[in-house]
């Protein structure tokens, strides 16, 4: 097939982008490869505009078995729902586009990023969001793009573009940025404590290496491009937009300050209901005014907020810029639990409740590329009463996941090691009310419980959420610390930043405008800094660190270290051995592949009698150890006597008493339990025992 084939350089990789005839159906189409890593990228409108008072945008990042070469596990043999990681990046994808669309579009849109093939190096879903971009760039959507995404690393200091997965193992920063080429409208980042200065650095970079990509797209547009759809947009006459001001924007002076978030919201909308009252009555032949009144309610709360912060400095509840509400933290309110934290930073609150499992507890996740086991989980909920509302209890939103992800990645640098703390660890936040950043509230009670657990955390981890109010005209802008409300819904920046008092963790950015410059992202860090120091500081109050010992509803873990090759005596013929132990002891066992056994229990005493059984069966006897055995044999020479499971030697006649025994069962019978003294040990095993030199 005729192909249209386009390449850049970044860093040591060449990425390459393909036009053919795959998707020709859909309104733009491209094949975006790195190495062997493809994904083909789609974008898809709908012919007519919906009833629908927002911009229908449908993101799906789509994971399939087949580009890893595997087989997905289960009965059903296909791909089901979206993984948690599939979703994830999704809504990257999704935070990347979104700000660039003219939001009075109502025709449905959809882009599919559909990973073909995986080399295991390359990512695919840097890939996904360039190919997405470029889909849109060259078909006849209405787009504002494009956009460049680029994966930064830092190893030894020097940062990496695009890493592989080897080196992103190397690295202490995996940071995510897209933009266009003078401004930064998504960031996505871990990190393991890298100061705010360097953070700043990484996104210089990063911008310089967006920029030759945006171009690169602005070529490829240029010579395949198609002419783009004139969609004869509905939009309000200025004498229609003065007249729904007229009606609204006192009462809005008026209401849209009231710092209790549920009262604010009802007032809010009795105001938006009396004015779609008079359009009704005053305007009874066109419907369509109604949503057109209800966009230019929105737009005039963003109007009066955006003011009111940059010419007054007035926010929602008479804070400056940088000040933080009002903090509380506890911890260990709720009794079985293996620790609890519970933060409150003005009308938010998050509960988190902390469970510790044997290693065999970790999640196991079956991925395209490949299957591994999490040790460290932690899960976020967000109920309706949270927001004051009635409403249905189903899985996991995508939000609640992007959610739970962030903080779990926030959180991932100051959990222990498995040699430290051999304990699956599972967090769970639980939000109970909602006014601004209830992610961020959850990494703070997450460290609150942690510490509550008696779990030996590296140090304290915290986040806040910042925004940004900025005139498009002049370039005026103010960042405000800890946003709620209207500051949130209705301002240009959602900047999620966590970390300790070292360095950030974990960052998270969307926009609501084109983008914001790498100097307003410094000024960002750095008052969030001051705001996370003071968050450490009030979760302090409550637990300075680690209690000593964990909960006594904690399962107790021991681990002993085998010969990897002596894993099969443990497990035995079909798991009849370890399985025959769990039922004999009570205890839980989970072996590793490098011999680490772990045995837990809430029973000291089950743990004990586990552990001898499994160091009998793996442990090698050696000369002058004594033991405890079993006599099993006799016979006119002597009796054979199995000091650990499945292992015996022979005890001689002559070496049972300092005295002389004419015959063995004068002295010992078959069933006796004795203490013997090992002598020595043959190549081939066999041992030679005595009794009378066990002193």
């Amino acid at each position: 097939m005729e192909t249209q084939k386009f390449s850049i350089k970044l860093g040591d990789k060449t990425l390459t982008v393909q036009k053919n005839i795959m998707a020709e159906q859909a309104n733009g189409a491209v094949l975006v490869s790195c190495g062997e890593t493809t994904v083909l990228c789609t974008a898809v409108m709908g012919r007519h505009a919906s009833n629908l008072p927002y911009f229908p945008l449908n993101v799906e990042y789509q994971e399939k078995y087949y580009a890893g070469g595997k087989i997905p596990g289960g009965f059903l043999k296909r791909e089901g729902r979206s993984s948690d990681a599939a979703i994830l990046k999704s809504r990257i994808i999704d935070r990347c586009l979104r700000p660039l669309f003219d939001h009075d579009i109502k025709n449905s849109l959809q882009i599919i990023a559909s990973v073909l093939s995986i080399d295991f190096e390359n990512d695919a879903d840097i890939l996904a969001v360039n190919g997405a971009s470029i889909a849109l760039s060259i078909s006849d959507i209405p787009f504002l793009g494009p956009i460049g995404a680029v994966r930064i690393g830092r190893i030894n200091g020097d940062f990496v573009v695009n890493p592989t997965e080897k080196e992103r193992e190397e690295s202490d920063l995996d940071l995510v940025v897209a933009g266009t080429k003078d401004k930064i409208n998504m960031v996505e980042a871990g990190a393991n404590e890298v100061p705010e200065a360097d953070i700043v650095k990484a996104f210089e970079f990063a911008q310089e290496e967006i920029t030759k990509i945006v171009e690169f797209q602005e070529k490829i547009v240029k010579e395949i491009g198609k002419e783009k759809q004139d969609l004869k947009l509905q939009k309000p006459t200025e004498e229609f937009i003065l007249e729904v001001k007229s009606q609204i924007s006192e009462k809005l002076e008026e209401f849209l300050y009231n710092p209790d978030k549920a009262s604010r919201m009802h007032e809010l909308n009795d105001i938006k209901n009396e004015l779609f009252e008079y359009i009704e009555k005053k305007y009874p032949e066109n419907p369509e005014f109604k949503d057109m009144a209800d966009g230019l309610f929105e737009d005039e709360i963003d109007h009066v907020t955006h003011q009111n912060i940059l010419k007054k400095g007035k926010r929602s509840d008479g804070r400056k810029p940088e000040d933080l509400r009002e903090l509380s933290t506890e911890a260990g309110l709720i009794p079985r639990v293996h620790g609890s934290g519970f933060f409150k930073r003005g009308q938010t609150q998050a509960l988190t409740l902390l469970t510790l499992g044997d290693p065999a507890s970790g999640q196991i996740i079956d991925a395209m590329d490949r299957d591994y086991k999490k040790k460290f989980i932690h899960h976020y909920n967000f109920p309706p009463f949270s927001v004051g509302e009635a409403g249905p209890l189903r899985g996991p939103s995508r939000r609640d996941i992007g959610h739970g992800s962030l903080a779990e990645r926030a959180l991932t640098p100051i959990i222990p090691s498995q040699e430290d703390f051999p304990y699956t660890i599972r967090l769970v936040s639980e939000i109970l009310s909602s006014n601004g950043s209830s992610s961020m509230a959850s990494v703070c009670g997450s460290s609150l419980a942690l510490m509550d657990g008696g779990v030996p955390i590296k140090k304290i981890a915290a986040g806040i959420a910042m925004g940004l109010m900025m005139d498009k005209e002049s370039g005026e802008y103010v960042v405000l610390t800890d946003i709620q409300g209207p500051e949130d819904h209705h301002g240009d920046m959602d900047f999620k930043a966590a970390g300790t008092d070292a360095g950030i963790t974990a960052l998270q950015m969307d926009v609501k405008i084109d983008g914001v410059t790498v100097t307003m992202l410094k000024d960002t860090l750095k008052q969030a800094k001051e705001a996370r120091e003071k968050i450490i500081e009030s979760i302090k109050k409550a637990i300075s660190e680690p209690r000593k010992t964990l909960s006594k509803y904690a399962p107790k873990i021991e681990v002993i270290n085998i010969d990897p090759s002596k894993i099969g005596k443990i497990i035995g013929s079909g798991g009849k051995t370890i399985n025959g132990i769990i039922e004999e002891t009570g205890a839980g066992i989970s072996i590793e592949d490098d011999g680490s056994v772990f045995i837990s229990s809430q029973e000291a005493e089950a743990i004990a009698k586990a552990k001898a059984i499994i160091e009998g069966l793996t442990k090698e006897p050696k000369a002058g150890e004594i033991y405890e055995g079993k006599v099993t044999k006799t016979t006119d020479f002597g009796a054979f006597v199995e000091i650990l499971p499945g292992i015996e030697g022979l005890l001689h006649i002559s070496n049972i008493k300092k005295e002389r025994v004419t015959k063995v069962e004068d002295v010992i019978k078959r069933g006796d339990i004795i203490k013997v003294k090992v002598m020595n040990v043959e190549d081939t095993g066999k041992m030679q025992l005595s009794m009378k030199d066990v002193s």
